[in-house]
């Protein structure tokens, strides 16, 4: 530290009765002052020591509360939500809703930008490249987890994003076309092992989650069974139902319509636990194979380096909104269900589907071009 005034630090310190005792004095630091016989004058040292520490702590003080500020206030600008699909699907209509609704909680616009191509990497590595200021989040999926171990190559690493919140999942549903004998899974299976390589099963797409769901069952159910890829799952659900592949997994609200009438027969919920929507059928790992779940999920991101408390304020405005009735009422309408959890669960949520899909695509022999 430069001394500018030594007659100012030294007079606040010590109360001078004469320019005879201050002559007296020989000044070592801005701190610590000696007389000619050595002796220190600990009671000012003490309250310089004091002083230096309430200045720390001020200055500590301001910065927490400079960034509490910046929290409250954001956003001051238009946000935009990155959605790496094209417009009208399931992803993107719950990136609109959630837009919306936290829209309506900032009295700010925020911005749906449909960046479709690349198995969902491009929009995800515009986002990575984006400015960390909170004003550019991406709506991640299942895919977001599956595409490190699908693809050779991906231009972003994980930790070039902080999690925000899983936002909503959605179960497949195994179905079967109604000429099939198997009624429930364990009979299925034993249809499957009785047939090998006989049997199909159809996808929306290589490497899609009804695509990786029917892989993780040939793996955990020691089966064999033909992949039969469509190009989206409506086609695949529609072949199910005109006989030309025996099994699907299939978005919920895909198959449920069917179901009820009779075209095609639903076994089991892919999720770890039953669905509201169908709570009288059982999950896979109910029916007979452990350690199987292959829900289909969407939570936000942001560009890693994101302000601390930008990233909370996110997750608990995220987490509120997903609370409200008419925001939960349209979810469930839509075989959503609301998640809204912690950023550290999400993360920890991204981290073991990274892990898990790895090995399902390594068994499977699986790459995206």
């Amino acid at each position: 530290m430069k001394i500018t005034n030594p007659m100012g630090v030294v007079s606040r310190y010590f109360p001078l009765r004469s320019s005879a005792r201050f002559a007296s004095l020989r000044l070592i630091d801005v701190f610590g002052m000696k007389d000619r016989s050595g002796r220190e004058h600990r009671p000012a040292l003490r309250r310089a020591a004091r002083a230096s520490r309430a200045t720390r702590t001020l200055c500590v003080c301001l910065l927490i509360a400079a960034g509490g500020v910046y929290a409250q206030a954001y956003p001051v600008k238009p946000v935009r939500v990155v959605v790496p699909l094209a417009p009208g699907g399931s992803t993107d209509v719950l990136a609109r809703l959630i837009a919306a609704k936290l829209g309506e909680l900032w009295g700010q616009t925020v911005i749906v930008d449909n960046r479709a191509g690349g198995g969902t990497t491009i929009g995800a590595d515009l986002v990575a490249k984006s400015p960390p200021d909170g004003y550019t989040l991406l709506m991640v999926t299942s895919a977001f987890a599956v595409n490190f171990s699908l693809f050779q190559k991906v231009p972003y690493k994980f930790s070039d994003f902080v999690p925000l919140s899983d936002v909503a999942q959605t179960p497949n549903v195994l179905a079967v076309h109604p000429s099939v004998p198997a009624k429930n899974v364990k009979e299925l299976i034993a249809l499957l092992r009785a047939r090998p390589g006989q049997l199909t099963f159809s996808s929306g797409g290589v490497g899609g989650s009804t695509h990786l769901a029917g892989e993780l069952f040939k793996l955990l159910a020691k089966v064999d069974m033909v992949h039969v890829p469509y190009k989206g799952g409506s086609p695949a659900v529609t072949d199910l139902v005109g006989g030309q592949v025996t099994m699907t997994f299939a978005n919920l609200t895909t198959v449920l319509p069917f179901a009820k009438t009779g075209r095609l027969r639903a076994l089991a919920v892919t999720s770890s636990r039953r669905s509201p929507l169908l709570p009288d059928m059982p999950t896979m790992a109910e029916s007979g194979v452990p350690g199987f779940e292959a829900s289909t999920w969407n939570g936000l991101i942001a560009p890693a380096g994101t302000p601390q408390e930008i990233v909370a304020k996110l997750n608990a405005d995220i987490v509120k909104v997903l609370h409200l009735p008419d925001t939960r009422e349209k979810l469930t309408a839509n075989a959503l269900e609301p998640i809204g959890d912690s950023s550290a669960e999400f993360g920890a949520h991204i981290s073991n589907e990274i892990a898990r899909w790895a090995k399902v695509v390594k068994a499977a022999g699986l790459k995206a071009d």
